[in-house]
């Protein structure tokens, strides 16, 4: 029999979308586009504990669907255009739009709907009109415990600190507001705060919700839609590994690991990550679309004006093929990639009617080993990271021509290896160019040539590859511009220096 609360975690999603943005979210389109939340901050809200759980679950809300009244992409399309356009697995299609052939070109421009960030900043302030207005509630209902509190809070800032990081890492310098916009008299125009506070505070929030976490709400679709301990650890991993603080982000890591929770699913099982309903045991945190909130993926992969297809290395060097033994197959380009027209075939998978609602997944556990691996890797554990990655690669029946076979104490050949793997197991997961970058950045860029310029060569067009080169080899150019619009309503902000 099928758990009720299960059953109504979608309702909820979608009542909610109803409720909280139209009725409450409702107001004049302000700086990032704040929107004022009088609806919920009125003299008769913040009363009920109820009332506190509505606004927290209108933070999931905001992340998987739009606003009354708002014409923009989804929330994860962005994280799929940032976190995969300007790598090397996807190419725009004849349909694409002049901004997703400027952003694959590496000639981002600040008139480019790509970089609208508008629906990032939506959520952090739904996160912090939580954080400053639901331990009120506390006072106000008797009911309340101070444990269910403290979960509420650290839901709202451990989805903040998400939000933070993919701006850390996709903007570099980003303004940094922690005070809830409530109305229009209280929306404010900032400046800029440099990268490493925008992640000094990240880690603090995240440090700050790990305590107050669940380790689980009772059912799977709460578990893996909802914030948890293990969503934090994941959360920390990531962000140490950029920060390149490695014990930190194998403790991270290993505080997932030793809980027993989650675990890789088989070969034959691995469709389940991807369709088939989501929530899988190798699943930690994943956005929860169904058919009445869909993902926007069907448009962007499968059908006839798809925007983009599988770059032809993806197949040819990536997954590779198996001339001698066609039966040989690595089964992550399978559930990856419809060889036969260059279609995506992640997160579309099971669309029949024109229509996608799998989940998007942003951790899962196959990349927190991963990520330990790495981690372990520069510590000079090349072994232990080694390890980790035939696990993974055992588990995907990965082929014997991508077996880069480094030498345990050969750093940086290690280091390729998981890319590698990465580029392999998180396929169109909105993760390529963040790996890329991470590995490119380390040690003051010592490997910028070895990993993005080499990206650039093996997928630029020749007549645009030296353009290309010369644009990375400046630091800056990693980060994309800030977009017009922003700039225009917040007299504050100063253009990011590659785009001035």
């Amino acid at each position: 029999m099928v758990n009720k609360k299960e059953m109504n975690l979608k309702y909820i999603y979608r009542s909610l979308l109803v409720l909280l943005f139209t009725a409450a979210l409702g107001g004049c389109n302000k700086w990032l586009e704040l929107k004022p939340v009088d609806g919920i901050v009125g003299e008769n809200y913040w009363k009920t504990k109820e009332q506190l759980s509505a606004a927290v679950t209108g933070i999931y809300a905001s992340m998987i669907g739009l606003p009354d009244g708002v014409s923009d992409k989804l929330l994860s399309e962005y994280l799929f255009m940032w976190g995969e356009l300007r790598a090397d697995m996807v190419i725009p299609t004849g349909t694409a739009s002049n901004d997703d052939n400027d952003i694959y070109n590496v000639n981002l421009l600040p008139t480019s709907t790509t970089v609208k960030w508008a629906s990032v900043y939506r959520t952090i302030n739904y996160c912090n009109t939580v954080i400053e207005l639901g331990p009120g509630v506390l006072e106000q209902d008797p009911t309340l415990t101070q444990d269910q509190l403290n979960a509420n809070l650290s839901e709202a800032y451990a989805i903040r600190a998400l939000m933070y990081f993919y701006l850390a890492r996709s903007f570099g310098d980003v303004p940094l507001q922690l005070k809830a916009v409530t109305s229009d008299d209280n929306v404010e125009q900032l400046a800029k705060s440099k990268q490493s506070e925008i992640l000094d505070q990240v880690v603090a929030d995240l440090t700050k919700a790990e305590p107050m976490a669940v380790t689980t709400y009772g059912t799977k679709a709460y578990d893996k839609g909802r914030v948890t301990k293990y969503t934090i650890n994941a959360i920390q991993a990531d962000v140490y590994l950029w920060m390149e603080k490695y014990t930190e982000s194998v403790t991270a890591c290993d505080k997932i690991i030793n809980a027993g929770q989650f675990g890789l699913l088989s070969s034959g099982s691995m469709y389940y990550l991807f369709a088939g309903g989501g929530n899988s045991n190798e699943a930690i945190f994943e956005f929860q679309y169904d058919a009445q909130a869909q993902n926007p993926f069907y448009n962007l992969f499968s059908n006839t004006t798809r925007r983009y297809q599988v770059a032809p290395r993806v197949i040819d060097e990536i997954y590779t093929v198996d001339y001698v033994n066609e039966d040989s197959v690595d089964v992550r380009g399978y559930y990856a990639v419809q060889s036969n027209n260059n279609g995506i075939r992640k997160y579309a998978w099971d669309a029949t009617s024109a229509a996608s609602f799998n989940h998007w997944i942003i951790y899962r556990y196959a990349d927190v080993l991963l990520m330990k691996a790495e981690a372990l890797n520069q510590l000079d554990k090349g072994q232990d990271a080694l390890d980790i990655v035939y696990q993974i690669r055992r588990r995907a029946h990965a082929l014997e021509q991508t077996d880069l076979s480094p030498a345990p104490d050969d750093k940086d050949g290690v280091a390729d290896f998981i890319l590698e793997e990465r580029a392999r197991e998180f396929s169109f997961e909105g993760k390529r160019w963040y790996d890329l970058l991470r590995n490119a950045k380390r040690d003051n860029y010592r490997r910028l040539q070895a990993v993005l310029l080499t990206m650039v060569i093996n997928t630029v067009s020749p007549d645009r590859q030296q353009s290309a080169i010369n644009k990375y080899k400046d630091f800056n150019s990693h980060y994309f511009p800030i977009y017009y619009y922003e700039l225009q309503t917040d007299k504050k902000l100063v253009q990011n220096p590659f785009y001035q």
